[in-house]
């Protein structure tokens, strides 16, 4: 197992949990509400996701602080069928209107199969996958999808007008294991463009484009002016594959559910509307269909894996399989690990707030 790298230093889940739930205590977040995203945002980081985690911590508490995302109630239902529901997130935070909204789908699914709740009024959730795993987790097949500010241009086009809009579909095999699926529609995530450009290196083509619509490899180009390529890059390496599937992900959320969508979606790092986000969760009883359901899984995913290595490759995985990797290595070491310059950022956010700062593993 990989040990940690150079210069991070490493924290125990739950004091990530409990830096986050103080944090948001001290901007007047009900504890259940901080509850809710703080084990999302703990999630990100043990999954390895971190630019969905504690490095988006800042953002909630600012959206709290200036009254943006309201801190106080609950979601309620407006539309509600035997296996839909349409929600109003009331402008709560994203993972509590997103917990409400996936219990509700869940609950569905087992009385009627199939549960499709479609919700306005929301935030950002962090991960999609942390939704679609909680109906894994029950033995259902999970979907999780979100808007997302736009920032991503579409084929052919220079402005960027649809957002990264995930898609995240968790299945449970057999033993604990499962397939779980979550992914941008664009190329890679806006956090690795900014992590590039605050290095000063260059970017891989077919990450974005300039203000022109041309590929760049300069993320500063990309960040002011241009904009992010869909899925699949260029035209020719197929990216209008990836701005078709952002566009369903767009239906779903924004469109469906009468929310903001698309160019409306409040710009990134903006506080000058309500975010308004659509985001639509799926889960689906596998004993609805055809009986065998987690035998057939687990063996799709078997195969994959037990495939013959391409020549330089030593093994073949299965999505869900990395971020598997790196939770192994946070339970070995005894924490997440954090680059030093993150840490010293929540140390300021901490003494900002006038909260206990982030205790480190002994």
């Amino acid at each position: 197992m990989a040990g940690t790298s150079v210069g991070a230093r490493l924290v125990p889940r739950q004091e990530v949990v409990q830096f986050v739930e103080r944090c948001m205590g001290a901007v007047g977040t009900p504890p259940p509400h901080a509850t809710a995203l703080a084990q999302a945002l703990m999630c990100a980081d043990y999954r390895g996701h971190f630019s969905h985690g504690l490095n988006r911590l800042e953002m909630y508490v600012q959206d709290i602080r200036s009254g943006m995302t309201v801190k106080d109630g609950e979601p309620t239902i407006e539309n509600e069928r035997a296996g839909t529901a349409f929600v109003n997130g009331n402008n709560l935070l994203g993972p509590v209107v997103s917990n409400f909204c996936m219990d509700l789908a869940i609950r569905k699914a087992k009385d009627a199969g199939i549960g499709w709740v479609v919700a306005c009024g929301s935030n950002h959730y962090s991960i999609a996958g942390y939704y679609s795993m909680k109906a894994a987790d029950q033995g259902l097949v999970g979907m999780s999808f979100t808007n997302t500010s736009p920032l991503v241009v579409p084929t052919r086009a220079r402005k960027g007008v649809l957002g990264t809009n995930p898609i995240s579909v968790a299945a449970p095999g057999k033993k604990g294991d499962s397939f779980v699926l979550d992914m941008a529609t664009s190329t890679c995530a806006l956090g690795k463009i900014e992590l590039h450009d605050r290095k000063g290196l260059p970017i891989p083509t077919s990450w974005g484009v300039d203000s022109a619509g041309k590929e760049s490899t300069d993320p500063k180009a990309v960040l002011q002016g241009g904009g992010q390529m869909p899925l699949g890059g260029s035209e020719i390496t197929g990216g209008y594959k990836g701005y078709g599937l952002a566009m369903m992900v767009e239906l779903f959320c924004g469109i469906l559910s009468g929310g903001a969508y698309g160019p409306n979606v409040r710009k990134w790092k903006t506080n000058d509307r309500v975010a308004n986000l659509g985001q639509c969760f799926v889960a689906i009883d596998p004993e609805a269909f055809a009986p065998g359901f987690q035998d057939r899984m687990q063996d799709m995913m078997d195969c994959c894996r037990n495939l013959e290595p391409a020549e330089g490759e030593t093994e073949v995985l299965v999505a869900g399989d990395p971020e598997r990797r790196h939770m192994a290595m946070c339970d070995e070491q005894g924490g997440i690990p954090y680059h030093v310059n993150q840490i010293t950022h929540l140390q300021d956010l901490a003494k900002q707030l006038q909260v206990e700062p982030l205790k480190e593993k002994n």
